[in-house]
């Protein structure tokens, strides 16, 4: 399961987490909760449900024609975790017994969020037209979009090759990822978030278009790499990976000589607004 596989969905203003698993969707049951109830404590809010319902407790502990929970991982601010997960049946069977009236156009919600994802499936231009558009409605420039909708692709094919060649583990994912990064920028990806000042956020989303460029470069060549010497295992997927990476590493560093400047920015999509409303206060002044 690779992070393009993750993502986040929003239900009134609410931010629910889901991963597709085993061919289908599979939410965050917290995520769910603070949704539809409002709940300042979804934990305890869930355990106060279990204790007063049977039925829902039985449903938690795999009794009954639904399938259990879950635990998936997800990346967190407290790195990454196993959440409590259920498929789109549980969940629909879930908010049956939470008395709330968002329940119904929750539902409602739910059911589209699975008909979209069947339709990206058999229609797979359908993922990028909604990207496409999510980035658009966020500010985003077409130029920029275009690469990091081709980045996105140019990700999940060098992920692709790692799987066929025996990395199944999201750990090794990371660690290899974190070398192409190193070889490339001279930092992890969590030493380059906490360079731009990222915390949650993705970081490609706040790449400028250099940055871009040469992680798909980097990714590119290890996907090149990984085929030509038919690489096996994760010895040789690694090695594949880091000298992909130094190949966009070298680039950069010669194209930050022509250009007198580093390649690397602190500037992201984050800062913009805060950079915006500094320049109109002191225009003000």
């Amino acid at each position: 399961m690779t992070n393009s596989h993750k993502s986040l969905a929003v239900f009134q203003g609410k931010n629910i987490r889901r991963t597709w698993f085993n061919d289908e969707w599979w939410f965050v049951i917290k995520d769910v909760v603070l949704a539809i109830t409002d709940s300042k404590d979804p934990s305890q809010y869930l355990k106060k449900l279990r204790n007063r319902d049977e039925t829902v407790n039985d449903l938690f502990k795999g009794r009954g024609q639904i399938v259990p929970p879950l635990g998936l991982e997800f990346e967190t601010a407290g790195g990454n975790q196993m959440l409590q997960c259920w498929n789109t049946k549980g969940i629909f069977r879930l908010i049956q017994s939470i008395p709330s009236k968002k329940a119904e156009p929750f539902k409602q919600w739910l059911a589209q969020v699975g008909y979209d994802r069947v339709q990206e499936i058999e229609n797979p231009e359908l993922t990028q037209k909604r990207m496409r558009e999510l980035y658009k409605a966020k500010g985003y420039s077409d130029d920029w979009i275009e690469k990091r909708v081709r980045g996105i692709a140019i990700r999940d094919e060098l992920t692709d090759e790692w799987k066929k060649r025996g990395v199944l583990e999201e750990r090794e994912y990371a660690i290899l990822t974190a070398e192409i990064s190193k070889a490339i920028f001279g930092m992890t990806p969590n030493e380059y978030k906490k360079f731009k000042g990222l915390e949650k956020e993705n970081l490609r989303d706040h790449m400028n278009d250099l940055e871009l460029i040469f992680s798909m470069l980097g990714e590119r060549v290890s996907t090149e790499i990984t085929r030509k010497e038919d690489a096996q295992g994760y010895e040789e997927v690694e090695g594949a990976a880091k000298r992909g990476g130094r190949v966009a590493g070298n680039a950069r560093k010669e194209t930050e000589k022509e250009l007198g400047r580093l390649v690397t920015s602190r500037e992201n999509y984050v800062a913009e607004p805060e950079k915006k409303r500094k320049l109109q206060d002191k225009n003000m002044k």
